[in-house]
């Protein structure tokens, strides 16, 4: 065996321990019974530092000096393993232990806090997330900003200042549009009760229209939804409300976003660091072009709108003009996983600039809440109401993901340079979508984005994929278009 065979070898074995870590994730918040918690850390710990001793083995050093590139795709096989190295040499081992453990029991107590709504049951925990996360992204840093180290693993080669970089020019014309929006009346809504079990019923029929593979995932509930897995075994969970179907259905297409691409992945690059996705950003490109441009989209609303009477009658509505709007209406509220496409990118950068401030020690957890009630009423102009509805309502701090939040919204902007060049090479895209018919978009969507796994860099993809340099333009000049229309602005 060449020194790349035995890199490739060895890499496949870690990358399955690595999925196996997920699956343990996966269960935790979908089935895990609750006394479990403390013997799951223990277990999310053990892994992990297997895991981490692997990863920064000698011998992948060595086999990485000694590797020949024959190919493009080795050259992009070598550069995620290198990079994976690297990281792994500048965190000591029992630190990635602890980081494991303590995330793994924060999200229980979150949880329980959550339901609670009880802050200080949960602020002795976040405290100690907070130090860890500063404590390994200075590691990472080495003398420069910890804030981008951490985003390192998240979004490859961006920093904090590229990120509000955008944010800002994104900012005023949100702004703008929010303001001028809300001077409307909001529309009617849906109305009655909504059957927990019906909803997952066509839940499901929404995941196999936007082409999720059931042979290779699984649908279940969680309080905050997810994807976790990679390959063969993509699974995603979705949540109910009675009263909101929306929240269901749409949880559910947006996790499809991120399972379809998993899926998508050329098979070949399975179980490598090529074999999922390339960042989080790319990731979040694909859960909210489903979720919005196709799913949001009049043309696909229409067709929703017949399987919602199918499945529960009578609720409120008669006409598919009318559900649309119902279906894009923007209002007030204080939940970033139910908001509006105008507002949403709104939430990520309250969270941004709040998670920024912490990891550079100029905000401590003690005043975060607080600062994000603050925040929150000078961006939105109300007070926030209750804990789950602020600090509490979002599960990655808890769990350590500091970094992430931001790739919400470079995932949006991404999404809208997709959704142009997706436009341009499937004129007769609306017709099909009326028909409940997503296969030429998640086909194209497969074939430009999803299938190159890691193989090229985040900002590399998406110039390919959209023929363009990534642009928040795109994104802003589609929502003031399709907002304007709804509200005759």
């Amino acid at each position: 065996m060449t020194a790349y065979d035995k890199l490739m070898a060895y890499q496949r074995e870690t990358s399955a321990l690595a999925q196996i870590a997920g699956r343990l994730g996966w269960d935790q918040e979908t089935m895990m019974p609750r006394g479990a918690a403390q013997q799951r850390a223990e277990e999310m710990a053990a892994i992990e530092s297997v895991l981490h001793a692997r990863r920064s083995d000698p011998r992948v050093g060595d086999w990485l000096d000694s590797a020949e590139v024959g190919d493009p795709v080795q050259s992009a096989q070598l550069r995620e393993i290198r990079r994976a190295f690297d990281r792994a040499n500048k965190v000591p081992a029992d630190l990635a232990t602890r980081i494991a453990r303590v995330t793994s029991e924060a999200q229980g107590v979150w949880a329980q806090a959550r339901a609670d709504e009880n802050v200080a049951g949960f602020l002795p925990i976040l405290t100690e997330v907070v130090a860890l996360r500063r404590e390994e992204g200075a590691a990472l840093a080495q003398g420069g900003n910890v804030y981008d180290a951490l985003v390192e693993d998240y979004e490859p080669e961006t920093t904090g200042d590229q990120i509000a970089a955008i944010f800002d020019a994104m900012r005023p014309r949100l702004v703008d549009l929010r303001a001028a929006i809300l001077d409307r009346p909001v529309p009617r809504g849906v109305e009655g009760r909504f059957d927990a079990l019906k909803q997952m019923q066509l839940s499901q029929t929404l995941a196999l229209a936007f082409g999720y593979d059931l042979g290779r995932g699984r649908i279940d509930k969680a309080v905050h939804p997810f994807s976790s897995g990679s390959g063969a075994d993509v699974r995603i969970t979705t949540r109910t409300n009675e009263t909101d179907p929306f929240n269901c259905f749409y949880s559910t297409i947006h996790e499809v976003g991120h399972a379809a691409y998993e899926q998508g992945v050329d098979p070949a690059f399975a179980l490598t660091p090529l074999g999922r996705g390339v960042s989080m950003g790319v990731h979040e490109s694909q859960s909210r072009i489903y979720e919005n441009q196709l799913g949001r989209s009049r043309a696909f609303t229409g067709w929703l709108f017949e399987r919602m009477r199918e499945t529960f009658g009578a609720f409120g509505i008669d006409d598919p003009d009318t559900f649309y709007a119902a279906v894009n209406r923007v209002q007030n509220g204080y939940i970033r996983t139910e908001a509006d496409e105008v507002q949403y990118n709104l939430h990520i950068m309250l969270r941004f600039d709040l998670e920024r401030a912490l990891m550079a020690g100029d905000l401590q957890t003690t005043d975060l809440e607080a600062a994000w009630n603050d925040r929150f009423e000078d961006d939105f102009g109300y007070a926030v109401d209750r804990p789950s509805h602020g600090l509490l309502q979002d599960v990655h701090w808890s769990i350590g993901l500091f970094g992430y939040f931001p790739t919400y919204a470079l995932g949006n902007v991404y999404a809208g340079c997709l959704h142009q060049a997706l436009r341009r090479d499937v004129p007769e895209l609306d017709a099909q979508l009326a028909q409940g018919d997503t296969s030429k978009a998640t086909g194209w969507l497969r074939d430009h984005v999803q299938r190159h796994g890691g193989l090229y860099a985040p900002r590399e993809v998406m110039a390919k994929a959209s023929g363009m340099v990534p642009s928040e333009v795109p994104l802003l000049d589609y929502l003031e278009e399709k907002f304007g229309a709804l509200y005759a602005l």
